[in-house]
């Protein structure tokens, strides 16, 4: 008997959830929401946000689905009180603590995509302009998920997390520091 009591209500769960075909006359369904598009990150960004090529401690990792586990941006090494910067031009869409930690987004201009960074103490409030390399806030002490001190870099197109270092370009990326190299046949101070 309870065999049967299970079949049955299996059955009817399986009743409840297959959708029915649409009726004649009924309107279509709606369509589905477009998908985030995966349109190339263009490379508008003109400085890191941090230091001058900082060491990246922790590389973006992207989720296998939207609730999955995953790095969401990248991780930049940054002691307390670093000055951050926005990379590139746009209008800050938040400024404010967010789980305790303080976060900083910019809407960048000419473009669908979002950087944020955190945990960063805003120097700068919702709605300013910002400019390529203008300081918007200081690295804070506490809030980074990090074992060491560090700034979280991401960017997002609408729900889509992406690779926020695509945002440089190529010769921001491989710049590596000055160095003086000895002149031949010029003597030494």
């Amino acid at each position: 008997m309870r065999r049967l009591h299970s079949a049955l209500l299996l059955l009817l769960v399986a009743l409840f959830l297959t959708p029915l075909p649409p009726a004649a006359g009924d309107p279509a369904p709606p369509p589905p929401p477009p998908a985030p598009s995966a349109a190339p990150v263009p490379a508008v960004a003109g400085a890191w946000p941090v230091g001058l090529r900082p060491p990246v401690l922790r590389a973006f990792e992207p989720p296998p689905t939207a609730y999955a586990r995953g790095h969401r941006g990248v991780d930049l090494a940054a002691p307390a009180g670093t000055p951050v910067r926005a990379v590139a031009a746009g209008r800050v869409s938040f400024a404010g603590r967010v789980a305790g930690k303080g976060v900083v987004s910019i809407d960048l201009t000419g473009t669908d995509l979002r950087t944020t960074y955190e945990p960063v103490r805003a120097t700068v409030r919702k709605g300013a302009e910002v400019t390529p390399g203008e300081v918007v806030g200081t690295v804070e002490p506490t809030g980074s998920h990090c074992t060491a001190m560090c700034v979280h870099w991401g960017l997002r197109r609408g729900d889509l997390y992406l690779d926020p270092l695509s945002l440089l370009p190529p010769w921001l990326l491989r710049r590596a520091p000055s160095r003086l190299l000895p002149v031949l046949g010029v003597p030494l101070p």
